[in-house]
C-alpha cells in the first residue's frame, strides 16, 4: 500500500486499461453463422434460446456491470451462463455464485478502495519493527536480493484486499469444483503469460479464478496455477469472451462493453502514452473480433463513462449509475430477453444459494512458502484447531500473517482430509526476499546559505533462523554520518503466558555537528563535532499490534571537539569548554515503551503514538570520576481527521538529571515545527517541554509515487531550562509555521515558513522529517 499512494492505482490502471470509451449501446446486425456451435450436447429449450452473459474487463469500469444486473434483474431476464475477463470476470463470477445485482451494489460501495489495492496491510496491523521503518524510510520504494541477483517487485498494488474480498465472497460456493455446478455456470479468461494462450478457467477454486483473470501486468503480480501456468489478466487475448459464452452453449448473448478504444494522437507525446497505446491496440483488436462475431439476435451494450478511469474506483457509486442508465435506454431490445414473472421465479429458486454449515476444523496447516517459516505463528493466531470455521477470523489471521512483510499473498480456504477438516493458508513468498533494500535523502536548505545532505540505505535480512531472526542495518552517507546494526531473535521458551518475547542486541556509530547559539539572539557561537559508539542489549515483548516494550543495558562512549568557535572562547561559558576534547563513557539501564496506532508515519490522520523512554546508570568522565544521571522522555501524538481535514497534536516531555559539566546532550529545540523561526538547536537545557497543534488538508491532486499533498500551519509553544525547578509555563516561546507538503516515496517533502515571536520569518525547504 503501504504506507498508500493512490495515484499509482489510477496511473497503472489507466495506463493498461486505456482512456475513456464513448458511449454505445445497441443491436448489431452481422449476419448469423449457418450453424449453432454445439447445441446437440445441451438441455432441450423447447420455452426460450439459452442466454449468455458476457461482460468485458476495464478496471473500475468493471463496474458497471452491476448497473446492468440490476435492470436484468427487474425487468426478469433470466441469464444462463456467464462468461467474463478481467473485472468482468469477477462481477460475473460472484454474480454465477449466487449473488443478486442488490448484494454485489451493497458489497462493493462499502468498500474502501484506497485500502483494497495498498501494498501491505493497514500501519496499525503492522509488527512494531516494521512501523519503526516507516519513520526512517518510506515502504513504497523497495528492492530486494536473492541468489545474489538484485530483483524489484512483480507489481506496483498489491491484490491482498482483492484476494480477501473474492475468498469471502466465495465461501458459499468454497465446495464447488466444476464452474457448471454453480447458480449459473461460469467461466473466467485468463492469459498464459509464458505462451500468450487464452485460459478458460472452469473449475477448480473460484476466488483464484477470479483472481487469475484480473493479474493486470505490472499492477498486480500474475497467478501461478494448480497445473504450474503463469497466469495474468484475460483481457491481453480476450477481453469480450463471446466466443467462451458460445462454447458453453448459448444461444443468444448480452455483451458489455467497459474497454476502451484506441487514444488519439495527443496522447502518443510520451513514454506512458506509447506504452498505453500499446496495450490498447492489443485488447481493442480482439475486442473488435469479439463484436463482429455477434449475431443479429444478440446484443451490445456499451455504457457511456466518458471522464471516468479505469482507476477510479472510488466512484464505484457513479460508475453503477452509469451501467443501469446504458441498460435503460437498450431496453426495447433487452425486453426481447425477458420471461414472465412465475417463470423468473422459478429461475432465481433454481439460482437460490444456499449457505453450508460451518465446517470444524481439526487443525491449521500452511503452504507455500519456501523463504519464511509461518509454523512459528500457529500460537498467535486468533483460529484454533476445535473451533467451528469463521470467516471473518480467518481473514484476521490472514492479515496478521500478511503484516510480517514476507508475503505478496496471503490466502485461506478449508481443505476435507481423512483426520478432519483442514484451514490452509496458502502464503507466496515475495520474490525479491528475503534481503530487503530501501533508500531515503535528507535535503534541507534555509535559503540563507545553511544546506545539508544525506543519502539513507536500509537492509533487512529476515528469517535468518526458522524462529525469524533477522538482522537489520542502516547507513547514513553525508553530513551525519551513521552505521547501525541489530540483531533481533524471537525466544523460543515462553516467559510467563506469553510466547513472543525477543532478544536484541545492536550498536550505532555516528558522527553529527552541533551548533551553540545565543538563545535570546541566535548569534552563533560555535560549531561542534560529536563523535559516538553505543552498543546494548535488550529484552522484550511486542504487546500485540500495539506496540512493544524493551529493557536492556545501554553502554556509550563519545567525544566532542570543536570545528569552528566563532566568538571568544570565553563566551562559551566554563560548562562548555570543560566539555571539549574528552572522552566521556555511559553506562545505563533503559526503559522503552512505544504504543503506536497512527495509519501513516508522516501526515497521519488518524490514531495515536506514544513513546516513554527512561534510562539511569552512571557517566565516566575523564580523570575516572563517576557520577549518577537519569533521562525521562515522553511524547505522545493524536490525530483525527474529517473528511480532507487532520487535526494533529503534539507534546513532549523531557528531563535529564546529571552533572552540570556532563557532555550529554545538548537537548534541544528549535527549527521547522520544533518551535519554527528559531535555529535548530537555539534553547537547550536539561528540561523541556513543548507542544505543537497542526491542521492540514488533504489536496485532491495526487501524483505518481507520492500518497499525497497537503497544506497546512502550525501553532507552537516551548522553550528549554537548565533544570526543572525553574520550569515557568509564562516562560513558554511562541512559534508558528505554515506549508505545503507531500509524502513521497523518497520521504516527507516541506516548503514552508517559520515565525517565532522574537524571531524573523525563516524559509524552510526539505525532504525527510522535520
Amino acid at each position: 500500500m503501504p504506507p498508500r499512494h493512490p495515484g499509482l492505482p489510477a496511473l497503472m490502471l489507466a495506463l493498461l486499461m486505456g482512456p475513456l470509451a464513448p458511449a454505445r449501446a445497441e443491436s448489431l446486425p452481422p449476419p448469423r453463422p449457418p450453424e449453432l456451435p454445439g447445441p446437440a450436447a445441451l438441455p432441450d429449450h423447447t420455452v426460450r434460446p439459452r442466454l449468455g452473459l458476457v461482460l468485458s474487463g476495464g478496471g473500475a469500469r468493471g463496474l458497471a456491470h452491476v448497473g446492468v444486473l440490476k435492470v436484468l434483474e427487474r425487468e426478469h431476464i433470466p441469464v444462463d451462463v456467464i462468461a467474463g475477463t478481467s473485472m468482468g470476470a469477477i462481477i460475473g463470477g460472484l454474480y454465477a455464485s449466487g449473488m443478486n445485482a442488490r448484494e454485489l451494489e451493497r458489497e462493493l460501495q462499502q468498500i474502501a478502495w484506497d485500502r483494497m489495492f495498498a501494498s501491505r496491510v493497514e500501519r496499525q496491523l503492522l509488527s512494531q519493527r516494521r512501523k519503526e521503518e516507516d519513520f526512517e524510510f518510506s515502504a513504497v520504494l523497495e528492492l530486494g536480493l536473492r541468489g545474489g541477483e538484485v530483483r524489484v517487485p512483480q507489481s506496483t498494488l498489491s491484490s491482498r484486499g482483492l484476494d480477501a474480498l473474492l475468498r469471502r465472497l466465495t465461501l458459499p460456493v468454497r465446495s464447488v469444483d466444476h464452474f457448471d455446478q454453480l447458480p449459473t455456470p461460469f467461466r473466467a479468461v485468463a492469459t498464459d503469460m509464458e505462451t500468450g494462450a487464452q485460459v478458460v478457467a472452469e473449475s477448480g477454486d473460484l476466488a483464484q479464478a477470479l483472481r487469475s483473470s484480473m493479474s493486470v501486468p505490472g499492477v498486480f503480480a500474475p497467478v501461478e496455477s494448480d497445473e504450474g501456468r503463469i497466469l495474468g489478466d484475460g483481457g491481453l487475448v480476450n477481453n469480450l469472451p463471446v466466443d467462451v459464452a458460445r462454447r458453453m452453449g448459448a444461444e443468444r448473448v448480452i455483451a458489455i462493453n467497459v474497454g476502451t478504444p484506441l487514444s488519439g494522437r495527443d496522447s502518443l507525446n510520451s513514454l506512458v502514452g506509447v506504452t498505453a497505446q500499446m496495450i490498447n491496440i492489443l485488447t481493442e483488436q480482439n475486442v473488435q473480433r469479439s463484436i463482429a462475431s455477434l449475431w443479429q439476435e444478440d446484443l451490445l451494450i456499451t455504457p457511456s463513462l466518458q471522464g471516468l478511469g479505469s482507476g477510479n474506483f472510488e466512484r464505484g457509486k457513479d460508475f453503477i449509475a452509469l451501467g443501469e442508465a446504458a441498460a435503460e435506454q437498450a431496453l426495447p431490445q433487452l425486453r426481447v430477453f425477458a420471461v414472465t414473472p412465475e417463470a423468473y421465479a422459478d429461475w432465481l429458486l433454481a439460482r437460490t444459494r444456499t449457505q453450508p454449515a460451518a465446517p470444524a476444523l481439526a487443525g491449521i496447516s500452511f503452504v507455500g512458502s519456501e523463504v519464511a517459516n509461518p509454523e512459528r505463528f500457529k500460537d498467535q493466531l486468533e483460529t484454533r484447531p476445535g473451533q467451528v470455521f469463521d470467516a471473518e477470523r480467518a481473514e484476521r489471521d490472514a492479515r496478521f500473517l500478511a503484516s510480517s512483510g514476507d508475503y505478496v499473498r496471503v490466502d485461506y480456504h478449508v481443505e476435507e482430509h481423512s483426520e478432519g477438516n483442514q484451514l490452509v493458508f496458502s502464503m507466496e513468498d515475495k520474490p525479491w526476499g528475503p534481503n530487503y533494500f530501501r533508500a531515503g535523502i535528507d535535503l534541507s536548505t534555509d535559503f540563507n546559505g545553511e544546506s545539508a545532505f544525506n543519502l539513507r540505505i536500509s537492509h533487512n535480512r529476515h528469517w535468518l533462523t526458522p524462529h525469524g531472526t533477522e538482522w537489520r542495518n542502516q547507513l547514513t552517507i553525508g553530513q551525519t554520518p551513521r552505521l547501525y546494526t541489530e540483531l533481533y531473535h524471537p525466544l523460543i521458551q515462553k516467559l510467563g503466558t506469553s510466547n513472543d518475547w525477543f532478544v536484541s542486541s545492536w550498536g550505532e556509530i555516528e558522527r553529527h555537528n552541533l551548533t551553540l547559539y545565543n538563545a535570546e539572539t541566535g548569534q552563533g557561537l560555535a560549531r561542534l563535532g560529536r563523535k559516538s559508539l553505543t552498543y546494548g542489549l535488550d529484552v522484550g515483548q511486542p504487546w500485540g499490534r500495539l506496540g512493544e516494550v524493551r529493557l536492556g543495558l545501554v553502554r556509550e562512549h563519545w567525544r566532542v571537539h570543536p570545528d569552528l568557535i566563532t566568538v571568544d572562547p570565553g563566551q562559551l561559558g566554563n560548562a562548555d569548554q570543560q566539555r571539549l576534547d574528552k572522552t566521556w563513557t555511559e553506562t545505563g539501564l533503559r526503559l522503552k515503551l512505544v504504543v503506536d496506532q497512527l495509519d501513516f508515519a508522516n501526515f497521519p490522520q488518524r490514531g495515536y503514538r506514544t513513546t516513554f523512554e527512561h534510562i539511569a546508570g552512571t557517566q565516566t568522565q575523564p580523570g575516572g570520576r563517576r557520577d549518577a544521571f537519569s533521562r525521562t522522555e515522553l511524547q505522545g501524538t493524536l490525530a483525527t481527521s474529517v473528511g480532507r481535514h487532520t487535526l494533529n497534536l503534539h507534546l513532549r516531555g523531557f528531563n535529564a538529571h546529571q552533572p552540570e559539566d556532563s557532555a550529554q546532550g545538548p537537548y534541544s529545540l528549535g527549527g521547522f515545527q520544533q518551535l519554527s523561526g528559531y535555529q535548530p538547536g537555539q534553547l537547550t537545557g536539561n528540561t523541556l517541554l513543548f507542544g505543537r497543534v497542526t491542521y492540514y488538508q488533504r489536496l485532491a491532486q495526487t501524483p505518481v509515487l507520492t500518497r499525497g499533498f497537503f497544506v497546512g500551519g502550525s501553532l507552537e509553544a516551548g522553550n528549554a531550562w537548565d533544570t526543572r525547578q525553574n520550569v515557568s509555563l509564562r516562560g513558554l516561546k511562541l512559534a508558528g509555521s505554515l506549508f505545503i507538503g507531500a509524502d513521497t516515496g523518497l520521504g516527507p517533502l516541506y516548503l514552508g515558513l517559520g515565525k517565532g515571536k522574537t524571531t524573523d520569518t525563516a524559509v524552510y525547504l526539505f525532504i525527510g522529517r522535520p
